[in-house]
């Protein structure tokens, strides 16, 4: 008979070991867990419209996300904002350029050739407009186209000349800074005038009308009309005149419109405007900003004041010494 001798009892330090055993197996048999995709892939075969629209969808946002953190389109200038730059650049430049004392000039020389084209044209269709009256006047009920009749038309053209011929030259002259300040001539345009008056308004007086005719004041002022603008043409326009030659541009910079601008001296010597101490001290301050200005020297000299003053030799060295002894 033969006897069995029972198997001994693992100890725990043999169960532990052979349960760590089997777990390890059993962890390098197990396939790997697969990662989830952050995007899903790309299946190329089987797509639909669908899917391509939509996987063209989400391309697109995932450019536009990056794309729209970018500030460069906005620190562009569009089309507008660069129009009205322009705009107001040109405005500044052209604000900049009438503040020229060159610009000034010939501006005031500009509208002053306007003014005095525009006065003579009036004076001109004014005395037109009364040749009617002036022919009935000299006609005097002569038959149409008789000699008297013909020879009335006439009258009114060559005082009209001579007329024109006197405010032509006082215009003129005006404009050159030479004024015409001649009683005769005044006396001249008075005397065609009021007989252009006296011609136009005579046969529509009262006194002066056909029998059984009533008088009327509009035919009156109607017939008189051309006369009186021309006497309020010929009484203006030198006044005009005079005043565009008292306008002081200030002084001129060279630069601008080429050479230095001269105004229009006399032919003959004119006596030199005698200045008080005031005005002399007016006239350093003013040479004074001019050397401030860059337009003058540090030091000028009587030459240098006189050009820039436009003012007389003997003026310009007074302002000189004035200059010298505030310095001092």
């Amino acid at each position: 008979m033969t006897n069995t001798t029972p198997a001994p009892e693992p100890s725990p330090d043999e169960v532990a070991r052979g349960l760590a055993e089997l777990e390890r197996h059993l962890t390098e048999q197990a396939p790997p867990a697969p990662a989830h995709p952050a995007v899903p892939p790309v299946v190329t075969g089987g797509e639909t419209k669908r899917v391509r629209r939509l996987r063209a969808e989400v391309t697109e946002a995932h450019h536009l996300a990056v794309l729209q953190d970018d500030d460069a389109p906005l620190m562009l200038d569009t089309a507008k904002v660069r129009k009205r730059r322009k705009a107001a650049r040109e405005a500044s430049r052209l604000h900049e350029l009438a503040q020229d004392p060159a610009m000034r000039a010939w501006q005031a020389a500009r509208m002053q050739r306007l003014l005095v084209t525009a006065g003579m044209v009036s004076l001109t269709l004014a005395l037109a407009w009364s040749t009617a009256g002036v022919q009935t006047f000299a006609a005097d009920g002569a038959a149409p186209w008789s000699p008297s009749w013909v020879f009335a038309w006439l009258v009114e053209p060559f005082m009209s000349l001579a007329l024109l011929v006197v405010v032509g030259a006082r215009a003129y002259l005006g404009t050159r800074g030479q004024p015409i300040e001649s009683a005769t001539l005044i006396r001249i345009e008075w005397l065609f005038l009021a007989l252009t008056l006296g011609m136009n308004a005579w046969p529509y007086l009262p006194w002066s009308l056909p029998q059984g005719e009533a008088f009327s004041f509009s035919r009156l002022v109607l017939h008189i009309l051309g006369p009186i603008v021309a006497v309020a043409i010929v009484t203006a326009l030198p006044i005009i005149l005079a005043a565009f030659t008292r306008l002081d541009h200030g002084p001129i910079s060279k630069g601008v419109t080429g050479p230095e601008y001269r105004p229009n001296t006399p032919s003959t010597y004119r006596a030199e405007h005698t200045y008080s101490s005031a005005d002399i001290d007016a006239l350093a301050d003013r040479v004074r900003q001019m050397i401030a200005a860059g337009q003058l020297p540090a030091d000028p000299g009587a030459a240098s004041i006189r050009k820039a003053l436009r003012c007389g030799m003997d003026t310009a060295r007074a302002v000189r010494d004035a200059l010298a002894e505030q310095a001092t």
